[in-house]
């Protein structure tokens, strides 16, 4: 099922969605970023913001038109709401332990890109739960530090989502194509006011996500990255990245599929006790840590661990690559450090 929606139509795609009991989670301008909050309306949307991302840089800025999807990825993803940064799991008091039950929470997600619905279900692989009311927005305007296309993750929604939205502004106006993927967003299109989608819509909406993967700022190298790191764990490029890595575990931290946890156990004055559980990075010098010692003890050795698992062993656990292009890893690393540039230079090695 193919429909167009207004400003209005999106508005009343918010509203069905939250009186069905679900909360609504989009992406929202606060504290200087596009950030994920919860939606009351579609006047909550950034519109009229966009980004520019680069190697250690992240800026919002006024866009020339009212778009509400005209941003990048921002430095959340949607594994905040599928995998918490922190979880209760067991408390203690008078009365012995307990296990800590959270109410599960009905989720909408709207607006999640093609990479992030990628990453959504790798993710799931791991962590399992239910799965959220998914509305996917096509990608039309990459950033610069995007790479999905070279990693098959976008800028087309390939499928995993319930709606999948294209956001267009021309004379005509500005309006969302709109795309069942399950019957259940067939039911909630249903209940939307809408026009039919016809062909001129739809080839303007495909030529618009087909030219934005002509646009991205970044590439990975065409090469089986897997056998490349494989073949190359002691070249002399660890060396030089670890010479500007700051090994604080920010890629970790902002990747959408990144998944390791550690434990903590507090206490109160009043004799009780809590087991969390929290997000850990392989970062983390006590990460490694055996009945020995740590075993990565240099950032050469953690970068490496990083890099390799996220490109090469995640085949081996999963079957797929940990890594989806969406370039959070880049703009947000404090150094700058470029993940596709990196692997570049071990490309370039193999190659001669």
């Amino acid at each position: 099922m193919n429909a167009v929606l207004d400003l209005a139509g999106l508005d009343a795609l918010i509203g069905v969605l939250r009186t069905s009991g679900r909360t609504v989670i989009g992406p929202v301008l606060r504290d200087g970023a596009i950030s994920l909050a919860e939606l009351t309306s579609a006047a909550d949307l950034p519109s009229g913001w966009g980004v520019d991302t680069g190697p250690g840089h992240y800026r919002v800025r006024r866009r020339e038109d009212a778009a509400v999807f005209g941003h990048s990825a921002g430095p959340q993803s949607w594994k905040r709401f599928l995998h918490p940064p922190r979880r209760a799991l067991v408390a203690s008091g008078p009365d012995g332990f307990r296990p800590v039950r959270e109410e599960p929470v009905d989720h909408a997600f709207l607006g999640v890109r093609p990479c992030d619905l990628a990453a959504i279900g790798k993710l799931r692989q791991i962590v399992g739960g239910p799965m959220p009311f998914v509305v996917a927005v096509e990608c039309t305007e990459p950033g610069d530090v995007c790479f999905c296309a070279s990693m098959g993750c976008g800028p087309s929604a390939s499928g995993g989502y319930d709606l999948a939205l294209t956001e267009r502004i021309d004379t005509t106006g500005h309006r969302f194509l709109a795309v069942a993927g399950s019957p259940a967003g067939s039911e909630i299109l249903g209940r939307l006011p809408s026009r039919p989608a016809s062909e001129r819509d739809l080839a303007q909406a495909r030529a618009d996500v087909e030219g934005a993967a002509t646009r991205m700022g970044r590439a990975m190298p065409d090469t089986d990255l897997r056998a490349l790191l494989a073949a190359n764990r002691e070249h002399p490029r660890w060396a030089d990245v670890a010479g500007r890595c700051l090994t604080c575990g920010n890629c970790t931290m902002v990747c959408p599929t990144c998944f390791c946890v550690s434990t903590e156990d507090t206490n109160d004055l009043d004799g009780g006790a809590l087991r969390s559980q929290r997000w850990a990075s392989c970062f983390e010098i006590d990460f490694s840590v055996l009945h020995g010692g740590a075993v990565r003890t240099s950032g050469a050795a953690r970068y490496r661990q990083w890099m390799s698992h996220k490109l090469g062993t995640w085949h081996d656990q999963f079957g797929t690559s940990g890594c989806v292009g969406c370039g959070r890893c880049i703009a947000w690393c404090p150094a700058g450090i470029d993940i596709t540039e990196e692997a570049a230079a071990l490309a370039d090695v193999i190659e001669r």
